[in-house]
Formats: C-alpha cells, sequence, structure tokens
C-alpha cells in the first residue's frame, strides 16, 4: 500500500466513520460506538502498517489481522473496501440476507477476513496459534495484529492466551486493545473493573505500550516499536472514545450495541462532513 502523509490518514478515517454511519442506517442493526472509535486504529493499520495485498488478499507473504470483537466489524469492513478488497457500494449489504458482510466477520464468506469471529474473547487465542505457527515455519517478518476490546478482558479465555504468548514469547504477536471503557451494560469499571491492564499483561511477560487511539503518529509509532521487541508479545492499550465523531454518541455506552435511525445518521453525517473542513484548516 502506498504511504499516505498523516492529512491523508485523517480524511481516510473520516470517510471510514461516514461509511460506517451508512452502513448502520442501512442495515437498521449492529453496533456504533465501537467500529466509530477505531477508525484511527484500523485506518493505520491497513494505510501505514500491514504488509498487505488487497489484489491477492491470500499471499503467503501477508501479516494476518484477526478481530476478536466481531460484533465492531463495520470499521473492518469499511477499512477493507477503502483499501480495494471489493467495491465499497457492497458495505450496503451489511447483515442483508446472503451479503458476504454478515453480522459477525465469516472468514470463507470475504477476501482480507482472516478468521471468522463472535464469541468474545475467542480471537485472541486464534491469533496466539496463527502467531506460534509462523514462528514455528519460521515465517520472521510475518506478524499477527490482534484487535481486542477491553470488555472481553472479563473472559477467562483471554488470560489463558495471554499465558501462552507470554510462555513462548511471541515476540510476532502485537495486540492492539480498544480501551474505551464501555460494554453493552454500562461502563467496564461498574461492570467488572479491569484495571491495571498494564500492571497485568506485564505480569504475564508482555511488553506493554498505551496510547491516544486517536493520535496516528502514536499509533503507527507503537506498532513500529512492536517490531523491534524480540523476546515477548506487545501489547498496545490504545484509548479511544466511544462514538468518535458523533457528539450525541461519544462517550455514551447505550450506542455500543444500537445503529442511527434516519434522523440521527443525518445528524451525525453532517458533523462528520464538518469535520473534514476542520482537517483541511489545520493544514493550511
Amino acid at each position: 500500500m502506498p504511504v499516505l502523509s498523516f492529512n491523508e490518514l485523517k480524511y481516510k478515517a473520516n470517510d471510514i466513520r461516514q461509511d460506517i454511519i451508512k452502513m448502520l442506517l442501512e442495515a437498521k442493526s449492529g453496533h456504533s460506538a465501537g467500529p466509530l472509535g477505531m477508525a484511527e486504529i484500523f485506518t493505520s493499520l491497513y494505510f501505514a502498517v500491514l504488509n498487505h495485498d488487497p489484489k491477492n488478499p491470500q499471499w503467503d507473504g501477508r501479516d494476518r489481522l484477526v478481530l476478536s470483537c466481531g460484533h465492531t466489524n463495520p470499521v473492518l469492513y469499511a477499512a477493507l473496501a477503502e483499501a480495494g478488497y471489493f467495491p465499497k457500494e457492497e458495505l450496503m449489504t451489511l447483515r442483508k440476507l446472503n451479503s458476504r458482510l454478515q453480522g459477525h466477520p465469516h472468514n470463507l464468506s470475504l477476501p482480507g477476513v482472516e478468521t471468522t469471529s463472535g464469541p468474545l474473547a475467542q480471537g485472541t487465542s486464534q491469533a496466539v496459534g496463527m502467531a506460534y505457527g509462523l514462528m514455528m515455519d519460521r515465517h520472521k517478518s510475518q506478524r499477527v495484529y490482534l484487535i481486542m476490546s477491553d470488555g472481553e478482558q472479563e473472559e477467562g479465555q483471554t488470560w489463558e492466551a495471554a499465558m501462552f504468548a507470554g510462555k513462548y514469547k511471541l515476540h510476532n504477536l502485537t495486540a492492539i486493545m480498544d480501551r474505551n471503557n464501555i460494554q453493552i451494560d454500562g461502563y467496564t469499571e461498574d461492570v467488572m473493573p479491569l484495571e491495571n491492564l498494564k500492571a497485568k499483561y506485564q505480569a504475564f511477560n508482555w511488553h506493554v505500550l498505551e496510547v491516544d487511539g486517536h493520535n496516528f503518529r502514536e499509533i503507527i509509532d507503537a506498532c513500529m516499536e512492536a517490531k523491534a521487541i524480540y523476546e515477548k508479545p506487545t501489547l498496545i492499550i490504545a484509548h479511544t472514545i466511544p462514538g468518535k465523531g458523533v457528539d450525541f454518541m461519544e462517550y455514551d455506552y447505550k450506542w455500543h450495541g444500537s445503529p442511527p435511525d434516519k434522523d440521527q445518521a443525518k445528524t451525525a453525517l453532517a458533523e462528520l462532513r464538518t469535520l473534514r473542513g476542520r482537517i483541511s484548516s489545520e493544514h493550511q
């Protein structure tokens, strides 16, 4: 993929957010807050970090991206379409009968989708298995990128996989946690307190970084640092705002699993289009 400027990355993230709103409106179901909050993360990965080829999705030399929190797939689909894996018009088929864009990703349905996901926390085990397999096959340059939610840290399987990754020093594994502090029932620290996440992963022999999940430089620099760590896996805790870019959705856990209606979508798109103007003014 061509190297993009930070200005171009901001525009890509804004386009992805608009596509997420349009997809959810058309589907009349799906998750809003998480996908909107991860636009910068996915833009960074697909346009600055991942070694991949949209024209050859099964290329043996590719990096693997595992989306553990499958309910956030609108951002994955929008990023894949933006990168050229399939026509953007197909985004409007989200969650429709016979669509390749299922409510949770299905790896046999859509190019660029590495794993089938849905049950929270299983993606961590999938990613660990992939990373271990690549190490066994001595594929030194290929990496596995795991995207996981903070809410799934409440699942025991996450910690079993984290223990395995630490024991076998899976330095080719980079996990990015969407630390947006919400889940479907409320705020994570009310439902089941998670902190201190950094200390917990360090105790499992992980290298841990914390970044602003909306800052491209911090996200990309953290991914580059992870490549330089040879004795352990890396976790990047990305602090994000759920519903980012849409004022009435931001920080509100009630948008975790709700789509916008027609009027709400109109307001959201107007906000995002106005934001494009602000992006332009930043670089004049």
